[in-house]
């Protein structure tokens, strides 16, 4: 036989059958979504709101090492069925992304109801989605909870369809359009602190630094910090500073990116000096230390806000942070306590391969921790804090694996550690670039920080 001959012919035998392939996949994809609730679902939700570049739409996103979540085609509803979600908390809270006839025990239902912001700040659930565009109708919501309610199933289903035609949204008439603003405490009580509204152009990220000052003649002790922000909001941080002498100029708006997308190198210089006081990755927070511990602020004092928000939708949309600081009379604090801010600059990430990275720190007197919470980037697939020394040496005390929105863990007994024994972060990143990644300041470099709170016994 001619060898040329044999060779095109088991090509073309290969050819049809990858068309065959192809075409029974396709078939396959559209019996799926052939009727029922769910091509309503995928089609009209889905497909337009969720499954966008960048988001849930392949595994090649850049939010997908953060969700885990793709909504696109056919892999949609296998990957929502009874699948944990990543969010840590949920996943402790034995959530499901969808547990067919239970909507209260389903995270796809909590995420998508906007009206659920304070609900998903209270369990430390992440934002509402879609993140930084409009959120779903009234009619959209509640198709998926009847959904849900009728056991979730992949097809048919008896869900009234003209429900997903309801464009009424659920939250206002645009998006960031129903933010009312948090009220101040009473002034015996505290302080607000305000960050004025700032406009966030379309289809752009835009994430500023002001330095604002406290407005207090004298020192001042905080024990409950309140905050909400504007939708859209990916994150708030108060800053205090490591060097009083070298400050921004007060009010200055400092972006981190300039209008080109170059990084704003000024900025980075100035984050430099920044020490966490408080924060959030979510549009409501609500922090109480125990009884009697307190945070001090000095007289005169200011903070560096940051605030980072997401704009997908085709318009400007405003950025704007509210905090309330309540005050403790300095009579009645016991105890002063003050920021963790424990980072590992010392790794080396290389290209296309999963690293941990492990680093030690010690306590030089008896301590009392409150909070943990951890700071990554997006390489970083998961931070482990474990106690180091001790007869609790290698315990784990700390786990997220939800990088842009980490689990804050306070400890209604705190983590009591004596003189030479500390905490270990162990954090494994997944470097799936062709690039050596060190720790940076940068979206393209990493970090590896523990926050909290403690205090010296």
């Amino acid at each position: 036989m001619n060898t040329f001959k044999f060779y095109i012919g088991v090509l073309g035998v290969v050819v049809t059958s990858a068309v065959m392939v192809s075409s029974c996949q396709q078939k396959a994809e559209e019996q799926v979504l052939e009727e029922g609730s769910f091509k309503l679902i995928q089609t009209q939700i889905f497909d337009k709101s969720c499954a966008t570049s960048g988001c849930h739409a392949s595994e090649q996103d850049a939010a997908f090492r953060q969700h885990g979540l793709v909504l696109a085609g056919i892999s949609s509803y296998d990957n929502l069925i009874n699948k944990f979600p990543k969010n840590t908390a949920a996943k402790t809270d034995s959530m499901r992304l969808v547990m067919p006839g239970n909507v209260s025990k389903s995270f796809l239902f909590t995420k998508i109801n906007c009206s659920a912001a304070s609900l998903l700040a209270s369990k430390q659930y992440g934002n509402p989605m879609p993140l930084g565009a409009n959120g779903l109708s009234v009619g959209e919501i509640e198709f998926v909870r009847k959904w849900i309610e009728a056991g979730a199933p992949r097809a048919g289903g008896s869900v009234d369809a003209s429900l997903i035609t309801n464009s009424v949204p659920l939250c206002g008439s645009n998006f960031g359009s129903t933010f009312t603003a948090l009220e101040p405490p009473k002034s015996n009580e505290g302080i607000q602190l305000h960050l004025e509204p700032f406009e966030v152009s379309n289809t752009y990220e835009r994430e500023i630094f002001v330095r604002k000052p406290v407005g207090n003649t004298s020192e001042l002790y905080i024990n409950r910090i309140q905050s909400r922000m504007r939708p859209g909001s990916h994150h708030f941080i108060l800053y205090d500073f490591k060097n009083l002498n070298n400050l921004p100029t007060v009010g200055q708006v400092r972006d981190l990116r300039n209008a080109d997308g170059t990084s704003n190198l000024l900025t980075f210089l100035s984050m430099q000096n920044h020490v966490f006081w408080a924060g959030t990755q979510t549009q409501e927070h609500d922090y109480t230390f125990p009884e009697g511990i307190a945070l001090r602020i000095p007289a005169n004092y200011s903070f560096d806000f940051n605030s980072h928000y997401v704009n997908k939708t085709a318009g400007k949309i405003p950025g704007e942070v509210y905090v309330n600081l309540y005050k403790m009379p300095k009579e009645q604090v016991k105890i002063v306590a003050n920021s963790i801010n424990m980072g590992n600059e010392d790794f080396r990430l290389a290209p296309n391969q999963v690293t941990i990275a492990t680093k030690t720190f010690k306590f030089s007197k008896p301590t009392k921790v409150l909070m943990l919470t951890s700071h990554t980037h997006k390489l970083g697939e998961k931070f482990v804090i474990k106690i180091a020394g001790g007869a609790r040496n290698g315990e784990i005390v700390y786990e997220s694996t939800d990088w842009e929105h980490p689990l804050i863990k306070t400890f209604n007994v705190p983590l009591e550690f004596k003189a030479g024994e500390g905490l270990t972060s162990e954090i494994t990143y997944n470097n799936n670039t062709s690039k050596i990644v060190r720790f940076g300041l940068t979206s393209e470099d990493e970090m590896g920080i523990i926050f909290g709170y403690y205090y010296e016994q």
